[in-house]
């Protein structure tokens, strides 16, 4: 465990409680009324010499589970992909790592083009003609996709499958409520969107349709039957997915999505016990100017020479605030610049290769943990990697995580907590990551507990 210098000496802090106009560390505190504070001690030890912290703090820190000390089949959102070294070294680089934003094109072409590069693979991904430079993440991006469809459309209405990540689902929520748009969820049969209720759903002041896929449960929803359900009424169908799944699936592009977006975490980003993350943002030409955020395009200078510049700036620091097409100003350039060097490095037959691993070991850990007396699968509709198993009744969750933990692994989703009649089912994730022997012994463990 290494750490950085960072010198604080008494000279240090008069000098900046001068800068600040206090005499004393107590007269930072001053607005704090004096009944409230904390009058004791803390319960931390004395003081600590340089080696005696760093030897404190180790041991605090060997006490916590991840994914490199147990084997993880906790997915939902956050996937225990492996993150390439080659990734860290470049995105450490100093041009890179210190740099903000490229609003000066001429001294920023480097991140420029980086960000290019970001954008063009997520259009060749997902099928789709322009992509922005990311948004926050998959459910920032959802819910701005939710924004354009009612904005290019006029119209009011969103209506959302419960297969979308429910987090996604929570995101568009709050961006509804200050909209004024209304939300119309539909439920699911099988796994995936019950296709009757949408189509019942869908009426003329429909802006758009939102699915995901593979969703929440891991299901491959039919992203062309809804396509053709929300068309004929003039409304936009909005697809998020799983960017790893695209090296195998479809482009959601090809099968009549008209916005796609997505969380590029599982593109080279470590799960950081659940962030930061990097959100992608796709559209068809026709909505290229209600994309919300950054777009880098390619140009070229007075010479011939090719260079890249930030374009289309629908941005509210642009242009009239009313007129925006999103309040969003950033994005997650470092992070589109993991996701850059993932792609960059694995290529086309990397991200396929890549795919199929996923498909076939959670292909074969479902098979295996439905072969454990009790235990089911409840859905039957294709599945990526992520699936849902049944345990058996009356079993605790709680328990079975807990015992899972101590035998060394990082158990499955705890549907029941987002899917009151899911009660009882877990969401299991099989990865590249994941070993024929980590998926047999986890089977052993779990069957030994249930």
């Amino acid at each position: 465990m290494t750490n950085r210098y960072l010198p604080m000496t008494e000279q240090d802090q008069a000098e900046m409680l001068a800068a600040i106009g206090a005499e004393t560390i107590e007269d930072l505190f001053s607005d704090i009324p004096e009944e409230i504070r904390f009058k004791g001690e803390l319960p931390v030890s004395s003081k600590l010499d340089e080696y005696a912290l760093t030897r404190h703090m180790s041991r605090l820190a060997g006490r916590n589970v991840n994914a490199d000390t147990h084997p993880s089949f906790l997915g939902a959102g956050i996937y225990d992909h492996h993150v390439p070294s080659v990734i860290n070294h470049v995105i450490s680089r100093s041009e890179f790592y210190t740099a903000y934003t490229p609003y000066q094109p001429e001294i920023s072409q480097g991140e420029l083009q980086a960000i290019f590069e970001f954008q063009s693979y997520i259009c060749e991904l997902t099928g789709m003609a322009v992509a922005n430079a990311s948004m926050y993440d998959g459910a920032t991006a959802f819910a701005e996709a939710g924004n354009l469809a009612a904005s290019a459309t006029r119209r009011k209405k969103l209506v959302v499958s419960s297969t979308v990540h429910p987090e996604s689902r929570q995101v568009l929520a709050s961006y509804a409520h200050g909209l004024n748009l209304e939300i119309v969820e539909i439920g699911y049969k099988n796994g995936v969107t019950d296709m009757e209720a949408l189509a019942a759903a869908i009426s003329e002041d429909t802006a758009a349709v939102m699915i995901q896929s593979p969703n929440f449960f891991g299901s491959v929803e039919d992203i062309q039957a809804a396509a053709d359900l929300i068309h004929p009424n003039k409304g936009l169908l909005i697809v998020s997915a799983n960017p790893i799944s695209l090296g195998l699936l479809e482009a959601p592009g090809k099968l009549g999505a008209d916005i796609v977006v997505g969380d590029a975490q599982p593109l080279g980003i470590a799960g950081s016990y659940g962030g930061p993350t990097c959100g992608y943002f796709a559209v068809s030409q026709a909505h290229m100017r209600r994309i919300p955020g950054r777009i880098v395009g390619q140009t070229t200078d007075r010479y011939g020479r090719r260079g890249f510049v930030l374009t289309l700036q629908a941005r509210e620091q642009h242009i009239r605030r009313e007129k925006a097409t999103s309040n969003i100003c950033s994005n997650q350039a470092l992070l589109a610049l993991s996701a850059s060097v993932y792609m960059s490095l694995l290529g086309k037959q990397g991200m396929l290769d890549v795919s199929e691993l996923n498909l076939q070991k959670s292909h074969y850990a479902k098979q295996t943990l439905a072969s454990i007396e009790g235990v089911s699968t409840p859905f039957t509709s294709p599945t990526f990697n992520e699936f849902v198993i049944k345990l058996p009744d009356h079993t605790s969750m709680e328990d079975v995580q807990s015992k899972l933990l101590a035998a060394g692994f990082i158990g499955g989703y705890d549907l029941g907590r987002e899917y009151p009649e899911l009660s009882g089912h877990m969401l299991i994730a099989v990865t590249e990551r994941r070993s024929k022997e980590e998926i047999d012994e986890f089977k052993a463990v779990l069957e030994g507990l249930l």
